[in-house]
C-alpha cells in the first residue's frame, strides 16, 4: 500500500498542472490543464538578481490563459499518447529541415505527425509551471488540418530543401489573416488583421505550415527603458531554457529564439531593427540571419523603422536558415525598400565555405576564449584571419532616428495593414490608453513611446541623421574590408549590431560555444549588402568546423 501512495503522489506532483477528468480523454494523453501559480516567492527571488533587468515584477501574463492556446487541439491530442511523442520524438528532435523531409518521404513520418508533435511538446512544457518558458502566445487553430491536406498530396515529388509540410512559428509582430498581431500590448489584443503580411503569403506559398505566434519584447523592445528582455504584456516573461530565470533571453525576437532553442518547431522568423534577432539567437544557440535591409519585405509586420526594420529567420541550423531564406524572399510592391532575389542560397552551402576566405577579427574582442576558439577553428577550416583595431565611430542620434521613423510608420501600419478594431491614430493615443491602468499594460513604464511623442525632428532632419548614421556605419566596416580585403568581419553576439543596422549590411549569427555559466554565444559575420550567400556559406562552414550547438539539457 506504501508503494501505491508513493507512485500517486509522483504521478500528482510531476507537472505543476492537473488531469481534467470531466472531460472524455485516453488513458495515454490525458488532457492537461495549465494553472497559474502564485510568484510571490519567486519573484522575491528574482529581485536579488545581479543583472537589474531581470529582477522581474511578473512571469506569468496577467491575461493569457494558456489553456487557450492548444484548447482547439484537444480531440487530436486525445489521440496522440505519450508514447507516439516518444517515439516520433527520435525522427523529430534536433533534426533538420532535410533530415524531417527525408522521414516523411520513407514513410517515417507524416507532416501530421510532425505538427502534433510540436503541439504535443508545446503543452507538455508549457503547463508546467516550473518548466514553461512563456514562448508562445498562440497556435494556429487550422494547422492540423492544413498538415492532412499536405499528406493527402503526398510527398514524393517535395524538395528536401523546402520548407514545405514544416511547422514554423512567427514573431507576433507578423500579421496573419487568421490569427491576432499584438506585438505583445494589450492595446493591440484584438488586433486582427485581414491579411497576411508579405513573407507570411510566401511562406504559405511555399507550403509551410504556420504553427503560430511567439512572444516578444513588448513592441519590439521599443517601449519600456531598461525592462526585462521578452516582456509583453499580453505574453508574459518568456525565459531562457538553457538558464531558466537566470540568463537573459536576448531581444525582442526572444520568442522566436527561445522557442526554437527548445525545439517548439522547426523554425521561427523574428525581426531586427538593430539586434533584435542577432541578440536572442545568441542567447539561445540558434542560428539567427538579419539580411539586408529590402531583401524581406516588411509589409504587414508591426514596425519601429522603416529605414532599419526586417525580418529574418531563426533556425537550429544554417542549412534550415539557408532554406527559410529561399522562401521568404520575393519583390514586394509595397515596401518602398523591395528588391527581387534569385539566388538559391541552399545552393552557395559548401563545407569548405572558410577555405581562402578573409576574415576580419577585433583585437579588442581576443580576450574572449569563445571568440578566440572560434578564431581557431576558422583557421582549421582554411580562413585566412587578419585582426584589426575596430574603429571608435559614434552613432549619434540613432534613437532620434527610431522615435522619429516611428511617430510616422506606426500611424501608417494602423492605417493601413491593423484590423477593423484597431482604432488608435498614433502613438500618443497607445500611451492615453496605458495610462488608464499601468499595473497590467505598462508595469515597466513606457518611457520610450513617451520619447517619441516628445520628439519633434523634421522630415528633412531625420533625412539628415539617417544618412549621417548609414555613413558611419558602413565606415565602421568599409575602412577595414577595403584596406584588408575582407570578405567578412567575425563580431561576438549583437556587440556591434547597431553598425550592421545603420549600414544596411547583413549579419549572421552562428553557435560558437558555451561560457563556463552555461550560457550560449555566438560568433556573428557581417559583410556587404545582399552578400547573405557568402555569410551563410562561411556559417555553414563554421558550423561544420565547430558543431558547437547543444539543445538546453531541460528541454531535451
Amino acid at each position: 500500500m506504501k508503494q501505491i501512495i508513493i507512485l500517486f503522489l509522483v504521478l500528482v506532483t510531476a507537472f505543476s498542472c492537473k488531469v481534467n477528468t470531466e472531460k472524455e480523454t485516453t488513458v495515454d494523453s490525458p488532457a492537461i490543464v495549465w494553472e497559474a501559480q502564485d510568484e510571490t516567492a519567486e519573484l522575491e527571488a528574482q529581485a536579488q538578481h545581479e543583472n537589474e533587468r531581470m529582477r522581474f515584477k511578473l512571469i506569468n501574463s496577467k491575461t493569457l490563459d494558456k489553456n487557450e492556446i492548444w484548447r482547439p487541439f484537444e480531440k487530436d491530442l486525445a489521440s496522440f499518447s505519450a508514447e507516439k511523442y516518444e517515439g516520433l520524438k527520435q525522427l523529430i528532435f534536433e533534426r533538420s529541415i532535410p533530415e524531417l523531409q527525408r522521414a516523411v518521404k520513407e514513410g517515417q513520418l507524416t507532416y501530421e505527425d510532425l505538427t502534433l508533435f510540436y503541439i504535443y511538446r508545446i503543452r507538455e512544457y508549457e503547463s508546467n509551471n516550473d518548466l514553461s518558458l512563456n514562448a508562445v502566445i498562440a497556435l494556429n487553430p487550422e494547422v492540423v488540418e492544413q498538415a492532412r491536406k499536405l499528406d493527402e498530396q503526398g510527398a514524393a515529388g517535395v524538395d528536401e530543401n523546402s520548407v514545405h509540410g514544416m511547422p514554423i512559428l512567427l514573431k507576433d509582430n507578423i500579421n496573419t489573416s487568421d490569427m491576432k498581431t499584438t506585438a505583445g500590448a494589450i492595446a493591440l489584443a484584438e488586433n486582427q488583421p485581414s491579411k497576411n503580411a508579405f513573407i507570411v503569403d510566401r511562406l504559405q506559398q511555399n507550403n509551410a505550415l504556420i504553427l503560430g505566434k511567439v512572444n516578444l519584447s513588448e513592441w519590439a523592445y521599443y517601449f519600456c527603458e531598461g525592462c526585462p528582455l521578452g516582456y509583453s504584456a499580453v505574453g508574459g516573461q518568456t525565459l531562457n531554457p538553457y538558464g531558466r530565470k537566470e540568463f537573459e533571453t536576448g531581444g525582442s525576437s526572444s520568442g522566436s529564439g527561445v522557442a526554437v532553442a527548445a525545439n517548439y518547431a522547426v523554425a521561427a522568423i523574428g525581426t531586427e531593427t538593430a539586434g533584435s534577432i542577432l541578440s536572442p539567437a545568441s542567447k539561445n544557440a540558434v542560428v539567427g540571419l538579419k539580411p539586408t535591409v529590402g531583401l524581406l519585405s516588411r509589409t504587414g509586420i508591426i514596425p519601429i523603422s522603416g529605414t532599419l526594420d526586417t525580418p529574418g529567420p531563426m533556425t537550429k541550423y544554417v542549412m534550415d536558415n539557408a532554406i527559410l531564406l529561399n522562401a521568404l524572399t520575393g519583390k514586394d510592391a509595397e515596401d518602398r525598400s523591395s528588391v527581387a532575389s534569385d539566388k538559391n542560397y541552399v545552393k552557395s552551402l559548401s563545407a569548405q565555405g572558410l577555405k581562402g576566405k578573409r576574415i576580419g577579427v577585433m583585437k579588442s574582442l581576443m580576450t574572449d576564449s569563445l571568440y578566440n576558439r572560434a578564431v581557431e577553428k576558422m583557421k582549421e577550416g582554411g580562413a585566412v584571419i587578419i585582426e584589426f583595431e575596430a574603429e571608435n565611430i559614434p552613432l549619434d542620434n540613432f534613437l532620434t532616428l527610431l522615435n522619429a521613423d516611428m511617430k510616422k510608420d506606426l500611424p501608417a501600419y494602423f492605417s493601413q495593414y491593423a484590423g477593423e478594431e484597431v482604432t488608435y491614430k498614433n502613438v500618443e493615443a497607445i500611451v492615453k490608453y496605458n495610462l488608464k491602468d499601468t499595473l497590467l499594460r505598462a508595469p515597466y513604464g513606457q518611457q520610450l513611446f513617451e520619447g517619441i511623442v516628445a520628439d519633434t525632428t523634421s522630415a528633412e532632419a531625420l533625412e539628415r541623421i539617417s544618412a549621417q548614421l548609414q555613413a558611419n556605419g558602413r565606415k565602421f566596416f568599409d575602412v577595414p574590408m577595403q584596406q584588408h580585403n575582407l570578405d567578412a568581419v567575425a563580431s561576438i553576439n549583437n556587440y556591434h549590431a547597431a553598425y550592421a543596422a545603420v549600414a544596411k549590411y547583413p549579419a549572421l549569427a552562428v553557435p560558437a560555444g558555451f561560457e563556463t555559466s552555461g550560457e550560449p554565444k555566438s560568433i556573428t559575420f557581417i559583410a556587404k549588402p545582399y552578400e547573405e550567400d557568402k555569410l551563410l556559406n562561411l556559417g555553414y562552414a563554421f558550423e561544420q568546423q565547430s558543431y558547437a550547438r547543444k539543445p538546453p539539457k531541460n528541454y531535451r
